[in-house]
């Protein structure tokens, strides 16, 4: 790729550090030349999991979902579970967590699917896009503060819903668009079974 592009760093400014977000504003050389500030936030990464619930032919493919309210848009959102890499977290075993720590299910196979950058304007954010078949059903864990709702509703159900505007998270979309495109045999998945080591970016 080529460089001609590339802003390069000349000071760096920190802003604000949080138990979660770390912000800075950095002074930069832009491709002519010139300068320009740049203030972003630094995020430790996420993942989302794409949990495929299939132990019912009868009733076909369900996926499963969460209701959460999320307070900067003051609203109740539908998402994929999803959660944040803790320091030096492997991105499958941080899927695997929060899968079972939100939903309760435990996934028998996993499949990377590949990397989200969900805000490039002013956060280094990327989610690691999981999927995961294969459930058997546990007890949630959540954390102390967490309020959710887990709930199944199939694709067709998750896409109108993308389509109409209930669904307006970016991520959740980023995953439907997959989904999509994987049940339809566009997009190939590698499955595996256990741990394994994925390095997200």
């Amino acid at each position: 790729m080529s460089d001609d592009l590339t802003e390069h760093t000349t000071h760096s400014e920190e802003l604000f550090r949080g138990g979660f977000l770390h912000a800075f504003r950095d002074t930069v050389v832009l491709p002519d030349g010139s300068s320009a500030t740049r203030e972003y936030v630094k995020h430790p990464g996420a993942v989302m999991i794409i949990a495929l619930l299939d132990d019912d032919p009868a009733h076909g493919l369900k996926l499963v979902l969460e209701r959460q309210f999320r307070y900067p848009v003051q609203r109740v959102m539908v998402e994929f579970p999803a959660g944040k890499l803790d320091p030096g977290e492997d991105p499958l075993a941080c899927a695997q967590r929060e899968l079972a720590e939100e939903t309760g299910y435990v996934a028998r196979e996993w499949a990377h699917a590949g990397v989200l950058h969900p805000c490039i304007s002013y956060s280094n954010e990327f989610i690691d896009i999981w999927f995961a078949r294969g459930l058997a059903k546990g007890v949630a864990r959540l954390d102390p503060g967490e309020f959710l709702e887990v709930f199944t509703a199939s694709p067709e159900a998750l896409l109108g819903w993308c389509c109409d505007g209930t669904v307006t998270d970016g991520k959740t979309l980023t995953g439907a668009l997959w989904l999509q495109n994987v049940l339809s045999g566009a997009w190939a998945l590698t499955w595996q079974t256990g741990q394994g080591t994925r390095t997200g970016r």
